[in-house]
């Protein structure tokens, strides 16, 4: 019995040893533009074998890569090319988050016992309402929509043209008893900060507190939009158009072992062609990749082909570090090709009008020919669009294979 006792001291004392110092959750800022991004952060495992993970409500963005030595924590997340590197000090870490030459300061200390929140806010800002903007996209309106969850919490997120924000989160109670709320996100994406502060006339006064040309816009019922004779959001298949339709769509890049690939190869003859114009540092072609990895499966065999012409920085395209990552994080399959710059997508895709979002995808026939152009992408955060488009794409793609191969395809 001594000896039974003897042993289970030491398990708990080499268990009790072999715990880094890290491990647990972790709250805190980080400090951008003057602002304070609440970030939480998950660590587990011993100093050998550590995993991390920054988290948001209920989704994860975990690290490709977690080591402490000594005092100094680095976290990598590769597939957006962004480095968490901290050090621990007086039970608090401090550091910087971001890229190499885009970080901001952090700290973060063990988080405390929950306690509860305050009362739900006297405020109605569940449901959806319509944002008044003039975008550089020329788009008149966004899509807000906030979900009220357990925990006095709300969720909401913004539908531009080009995709949503991501999950945005905050407390449901007005801050310091006025009419303003507060949502964020720090992922790794990487940060957002938007507040809502409800006007006597019944609408919302929308600032995001991290890009100076997108404060006080006014959000409002859409009902009471409609009242104002406003515009509606645009429907993403009319935001950009093809030059000629009687045009086949043609692209010739190299994949990232340096070969050409061309839409006159054998490989797209006669199929259904997505092309989807994107890059490894656009979250919403984060969201967008496994959803056409998904389709690519299932369509596959009856002649559907992906191709994503990826527009990387200049850095990137010497060494397309992130790119490789985002490949392998989503377990992409379908070709992927390396375009360009950003600033140069109008210069390398030259048969689309108003091309200007990110992603934006090309739905072309089996006679080489464009059938729609759909820009941007409802991602997961968005449920309800998620759904919805998810329908329509499959729903056109089972139109378009469905089609007869022509006997002679020479127009690709």
């Amino acid at each position: 019995m001594k000896l039974f006792a003897s042993l289970l001291l030491l398990s708990v004392s080499a268990l009790a040893q072999s715990k880094t110092p890290v491990a647990g959750t972790w709250q805190g800022n980080a400090t951008v533009k003057g602002h304070q991004v609440p970030i939480t952060l998950k660590i587990t495992g011993t100093a050998s074998n550590l995993t991390a993970a920054l988290l948001n409500g209920p989704e994860s963005s975990p690290a490709t890569s977690a080591t402490l030595t000594g005092n100094h924590l680095l976290l990598v997340f590769n597939y957006y090319a962004r480095t968490l590197d901290a050090t621990l000090e007086n039970d608090t870490l401090t550091g910087t988050f971001g890229t190499a030459t885009n970080n901001f300061p952090i700290s973060l200390s063990p988080a405390k016992a929950h306690i509860s929140p305050k009362s739900p806010g006297p405020h109605d800002v569940e449901g959806d309402w319509e944002i008044a903007v003039h975008s550089t996209k020329g788009e008149s309106a966004w899509q807000l929509h906030v979900d009220k969850i357990p925990g006095n919490t709300i969720k909401a997120v913004i539908q531009r043209i080009d995709g949503d924000t991501g999950s945005l989160y905050g407390d449901d109670h007005a801050e310091n008893d006025t009419a303003e709320y507060t949502v964020s996100h720090l992922t790794a994406a990487g940060p957002a900060l938007y507040s809502f502060k409800h006007q006597q006339d019944g609408t919302l006064l929308v600032s995001n507190l991290l890009n100076d040309k997108q404060t006080d816009l006014v959000a409002r019922r859409p009902a009471e939009a409609r009242k104002e004779n406003l515009p509606t959001p645009t429907d993403p298949t009319q935001q950009t158009s093809i030059k000629d339709p009687a045009a086949p769509f043609r692209f010739s890049f190299p994949d990232l072992s340096g070969k050409l690939v061309s839409n006159t190869d054998p490989q797209f003859e006669g199929k259904v062609v997505i092309v989807t114009i994107g890059g490894s540092w656009c979250p919403n072609c984060h969201d967008e990749a496994p959803f056409f990895e998904s389709l690519y499966k299932q369509f596959h065999t009856r002649g559907l082909e992906i191709v994503n012409l990826s527009f990387e920085e200049a850095d990137q395209l010497k060494n397309p570090t992130r790119l490789h990552a985002f490949i392998q994080r989503y377990g992409l399959t379908y070709t992927v090709l390396v375009a360009g710059e950003p600033d140069q997508l109008n210069e390398k895709i030259t048969q689309a009008n108003n091309l200007n979002c990110w992603p934006t995808s090309f739905f072309i026939g089996r006679d080489g020919h464009v059938k729609q152009v759909h820009a941007g992408f409802a991602g997961p955060a968005n449920p309800v669009a998620h759904e919805e488009l998810k329908k329509e794409v499959t729903a056109l793609l089972e139109q378009l294979l469905a089609e007869p191969i022509p006997t002679q395809n020479a127009s690709r």
